[in-house]
This record gives C-alpha cells, sequence and structure tokens, in this order.
C-alpha cells in the first residue's frame, strides 16, 4: 500500500535529475544559441520548482515513518531536513526567475544576457544543494553510504 512516505521516495528523485536536464538545456540552447531551446529550459526550471514542492512537504510523512527503525539517527535526518528548507528555497526563487524570464521574453522577445548567466549560475547553485539533500537524505536509510558520525 502506497502512504506520503512511498510518494515522497518516489518523487524525490525529479528535483535531482530534472535540474541536471534543465541545466544541460540551457546550456544547449546557449551553445545553439536557440531562444526556443532556452525557452523550454527555462519551462523545465519552473516544471520542477512545483515538482519540489510535494516532495519537500511528504518529507515530514517520511520522517514520521522511520524515524524508530534501526540506524536512523535524529543527527542524519535533521541535517536530510536543514539542507532540504534550503533546497527548496532556491528551487523556488530558481522557478520564479525562470518564470519571470518566460514573461520578460513574450513581452519584449528577449532576455537580457546577464539574466540567462544569472539563472544558469542559481541553477548550478541548486543543483549542488539539491544533490547533497538527496545525498543526506539517502544517508538516512542506506548506512553503507554514510562518513563516519
Amino acid at each position: 500500500m502506497i502512504n506520503w512516505a512511498h510518494v515522497h521516495l518516489i518523487i524525490n528523485h525529479f528535483p535531482v535529475i530534472g535540474i541536471l536536464g534543465a541545466i544541460l538545456l540551457l546550456l544547449y540552447s546557449l551553445i545553439r544559441k536557440s531562444d526556443d531551446v532556452r525557452m523550454v529550459s527555462l519551462g523545465v526550471f519552473v516544471l520542477i520548482a512545483l515538482i519540489t514542492l510535494p516532495v519537500f512537504f511528504t518529507g515530514k510523512a517520511a520522517v514520521e515513518a522511520v524515524k524508530n527503525l534501526p540506524g536512523v539517527t535524529e543527527t542524519v535526518v535533521g541535517r536530510h531536513e536543514e539542507i532540504a528548507s534550503l533546497a527548496l528555497v532556491l528551487m523556488e526563487v530558481l522557478g520564479a526567475a525562470a518564470l519571470g524570464a518566460l514573461f520578460l521574453y513574450r513581452r519584449s522577445g528577449a532576455l537580457p544576457k546577464w539574466f540567462i548567466a544569472a539563472v544558469l549560475a542559481l541553477s548550478i547553485l541548486t543543483a549542488a544543494i539539491v544533490g547533497l539533500t538527496a545525498n543526506l537524505g539517502g544517508q538516512i536509510r542506506h548506512t553503507e553510504i554514510r562518513g563516519a558520525e
């Protein structure tokens, strides 16, 4: 039977993989000088920002499901929760910036190069934090990937 903890485990991969795909699309759009691909990449950032919301909010149910299992410590869960909060904020800021870029492009037909550079830089930072969040989440039940505590 599927519960909210199970949903969390299923959907938590989307932000990790999605942001990497969107970054690759954005880089490709810059190399090919393609506004169409650039707009698709920005749309993917918006979509991933939206998907990140249920990932974050189903995390509490996942904690409740595993908190009393052997090997699960409050320290490991706490580190994951802390960085997940930062990842959520960064992802939503990135999604808002991408959405703003889409609206700006629709109105003016162009985007300033500095704006795209800022979105790219923010997306790389966000990807790093999302990756760290995923790694810390994996450590909750996979003690084999934990370092010395």
